[in-house]
């Protein structure tokens, strides 16, 4: 009788050890085949090698722009840095911006956002945003990225040339 219970006690903790590595093991790997396909290619930029090149019409004139992964302008991640001249989610890597929401500027209810803060909200929030002195931001996100101007006559594409 005792080589019988003995016996069930050991298949017990045979499955009971053989389930907990199953899920301990599995339940991870169901994750990650869950996620997005990552890019294959790896990428680094020092701050010498960043490419800044005009912006797109959509952002004021002066304002430089660095796509550091993905296309902007196509379904999926991507990462862009933005250089204003002086006078989402977004990182401030250097200089000072600042950022009202809602459809009327209102200086006094602005957040003043300084070098390594990081931010976010909701698509098609309606925001103004400016900066003091040369700043520098990292957009991240998920494409297409466009801007839309609240005042159709403050977009420099409607700019008369």
């Amino acid at each position: 009788m005792l080589g019988t219970r003995r016996q069930q006690f050991c298949m017990k903790a045979f499955f009971t050890t053989a389930l907990s590595a199953m899920l301990g093991f599995g339940l991870p790997l169901t994750r990650l085949a869950a996620q997005p396909a990552q890019s294959l290619d790896m990428g680094f930029y020092g701050p010498e090698t960043i490419e800044w090149k005009a912006g797109p019409a959509a952002i004021p004139p002066g304002a430089k722009m660095a796509v550091l992964e993905g296309d902007p302008t196509k379904e999926g991640p991507f990462v862009v840095r933005f250089q204003f001249p002086e006078g989402y989610r977004v990182t401030v890597i250097s200089g000072t911006l600042f950022l009202a929401m809602g459809e009327n500027l209102d200086r006094s209810a602005a957040k003043t956002l300084t070098a390594g803060t990081y931010g976010f909200w909701a698509a098609g929030m309606k925001h103004t945003a400016w900066s003091q002195g040369e700043t520098v931001i990292q957009l991240h996100g998920i494409g297409p990225w466009q801007i839309n101007y609240v005042n159709p006559a403050d977009d420099p594409r409607n700019a008369k040339k």
